[in-house]
C-alpha cells in the first residue's frame, strides 16, 4: 500500500470566503492594503486581476514604502496640490522666505511636506505660512497703533488750543514762541503824556514846543519831541517807546522779550563801537541800576558842518519795551549864538524823562 501524504482538511471556500474554495487565507489577508511610494507600471488598477499582476511584477520585498503611513494618509493620487495663493495685502515679503530644508515626500502622487514633530501633510508651526501670517498680524497691529497715536495727537492739540483761549500759548522748552507772554506789552502809552509837566518845565525852561512824531492811541510805538529854541539856549529832548512783538529772527526762543533784548544790545554796541565809516562818535557808556530790567546812559559830542552838539542818551528795557530818551544841547552853531552847554545837566534831563516813561509801563 503506497504511503499517502497527509493533507489537512480545507475549510469550505466559496464566493463569500477570502479566497478560492478550499484555500486557507494567510494571516495578512484581512489587513488594509499598503500602496507603494512609486506608481504602478503599465497603469495597473485596483481590480482582482491587477492584484495578481502586481504580485507577479513586484514580488513581496522588492519595494519599500517611505516610512510609516497611516491608512487615513494613504489616499489616491489627486494630482499636484495647487500652490497656496497669498492675498495682495500680504506684502512683498510674504514670499521671500527660504524653502524648508526638508523636501516634501511623495505619497501616492500627493506632495506631503515633512513636519518635524507633527503628522505628515501638516505645515510646521514655524514654517513659511506661519511666519507670513505672523508678519501680517504684526503689520496690522503697527498700522492700528499708528492710527491711534495720530488720533490721540490731534485730540490733544484740540484740547490745548481750546484750553489756551485768547491768552498766551504755553511755553514749550526749545520751541519757537509766536505769542505775547505774561508781562509783555502789546502797546505803549502816549509818550507826550508819560512825562509830568513839572519835569518838562524843570529841564526845559521857556517856551516849549511839543510835537508828537508818531501816531498814538493803541499803537506799539509812540514818540514825542520837546523843543526850546531861544538863543543862547537850544534844547531838543526826544522820547521813544517801542513794544517789540515775537519775531522768528530774534535770538533765544523768538519771544517779544528776546526781540527787545536784541534791540537793546544793538543800541549799546552801536554807541560803544560805531561802524567803521560812521560819522557818529564813540560814546562814553555807563550802566544804570534800578531802572527797568536793564539800562545804560551814554554821552557823545557831534561835530558836523562847524556846529557842535552835546548829546546825552538813556536807554531802558522793560520786558519787551525799549525806552530811549535823548537830550540834545547846541554848544556852537554857525548861525546865532548858542551855548554854553552842561553835559551833566543834559544827562540828568534824559534820565528823568526815561524814568517817567518807564514808570507808565508798570
Amino acid at each position: 500500500m503506497p504511503e499517502q501524504e497527509y493533507l489537512p482538511p480545507r475549510p469550505p471556500g466559496g464566493p463569500d470566503g477570502p479566497g478560492p474554495p478550499g484555500e486557507v487565507p494567510p494571516p495578512w489577508a484581512n489587513l488594509s492594503p499598503v500602496r507603494p511610494a512609486r506608481p504602478r507600471p503599465g497603469g495597473l488598477g485596483d481590480g482582482p486581476g491587477d492584484a495578481a499582476r502586481v504580485s507577479a511584477g513586484y514580488p513581496m520585498g522588492s519595494w519599500q514604502t517611505e516610512g510609516a503611513v497611516t491608512p487615513q494618509d494613504a489616499v489616491p493620487s489627486a494630482g499636484p496640490r495647487p500652490q497656496e495663493q497669498l492675498p495682495p495685502w500680504a506684502g512683498p515679503d510674504a514670499d521671500d522666505e527660504e524653502p524648508s530644508a526638508a523636501p516634501p515626500r511623495a505619497l501616492g502622487g500627493r506632495a506631503v511636506p515633512s513636519a518635524p514633530g507633527g503628522r505628515a501633510g501638516q505645515a510646521a508651526p514655524g514654517g513659511r505660512a506661519g511666519q507670513a501670517a505672523l508678519r501680517r498680524r504684526r503689520r496690522r497691529w503697527l498700522f492700528a497703533l499708528a492710527g491711534l497715536v495720530a488720533v490721540a495727537g490731534a485730540a490733544a492739540a484740540v484740547v490745548l488750543l481750546a484750553a489756551a483761549g485768547p491768552g498766551p500759548a504755553p511755553v514749550v522748552p526749545g520751541a519757537l514762541i509766536t505769542t505775547f507772554q505774561p508781562g509783555e506789552l502789546r502797546q505803549v502809552p502816549d509818550a507826550c503824556q508819560s512825562v509830568p509837566a513839572a519835569t518838562v518845565q524843570h529841564f526845559l525852561p521857556g517856551d516849549v514846543k511839543v510835537e508828537s512824531a508818531l501816531p498814538v492811541d493803541g499803537t506799539a510805538e509812540s514818540a514825542c519831541n520837546w523843543t526850546v529854541d531861544q538863543a543862547p539856549v537850544y534844547r531838543l529832548l526826544q522820547l521813544n517807546l517801542l513794544a517789540y512783538a515775537p519775531n522768528g529772527l530774534a535770538s533765544g526762543n523768538g519771544s517779544a522779550t528776546f526781540a527787545a533784548i536784541d534791540a537793546y544790545e544793538s543800541a549799546l554796541a552801536g554807541m560803544q563801537n560805531p561802524p567803521e565809516h560812521s560819522a557818529d562818535p564813540r560814546a562814553t557808556v555807563t550802566t544804570l541800576g534800578g531802572l527797568g530790567n536793564e539800562a545804560f546812559s551814554a554821552r557823545q559830542v557831534f561835530r558836523r558842518g562847524g556846529a557842535v552838539t552835546d548829546v546825552a542818551t538813556v536807554v531802558v528795557r522793560y520786558h519787551n519795551v525799549v525806552v530811549t530818551a535823548t537830550m540834545n544841547g547846541l554848544q556852537h552853531s554857525n548861525r546865532g549864538t548858542y551855548g554854553p552847554v552842561s553835559m551833566p545837566q543834559l544827562a540828568s534831563a534824559a534820565l528823568a524823562f526815561a524814568q517817567a516813561a518807564e514808570a507808565t509801563l508798570h
